[in-house]
């Protein structure tokens, strides 16, 4: 195996794009070795949808396109990111018991912690932001 393996896919920020982008991550993960259906390829399907669908949301048509990266480390970790140039950062929100929204973040967070890695949200030379995960690999020559 490589040392670094990556993927990545260039998007337009409307709703279709996050159904894209899930698949796009399963299709990268099944060619490295996990296959549909594994519980990882769900959760970080699952992150992926949640963070897309904040760029298509909360970007205010200031992000015409985001990007959506995949790396494998060493056949041991895991970083896969969604990129805009928005410059606002993702804020926590109170999720009251009404509301239909906000807590995106709460979940990517909670199920990056599942999966034993973390979350980081870091600024972009051009003004945006990269969402990230970093998590253990789960496939074949991995650790978990």
């Amino acid at each position: 195996m490589a040392d670094l393996q990556e993927a990545s896919v260039v998007l337009p920020s409307v709703p279709g794009s996050v159904s894209a982008a899930r698949k796009f991550v399963a299709r990268v993960l099944a060619e490295w070795g996990l296959p549909e259906g594994a519980e990882t390829v769900d959760t970080v399907r699952l992150i992926v949808s949640e963070l897309a669908t904040n760029v298509v949301q909360h970007t205010s048509g200031r992000s015409p396109v985001f990007t959506v990266a995949v790396q494998l480390d060493r056949g041991e970790r895991m970083r896969v990111g969604v990129t805009d140039s928005h410059p606002r950062w993702p804020r926590r929100l109170p999720a009251a018991v009404q509301q239909d929204n906000g807590r995106g973040m709460v979940i990517v967070r909670t199920l990056t912690k599942e999966l034993g890695g973390a979350l980081a949200v870091t600024p972009t030379t051009e003004g945006g932001k990269t969402v990230a995960i970093d998590v253990p690999w789960a496939g074949p020559g991995g650790g978990r």
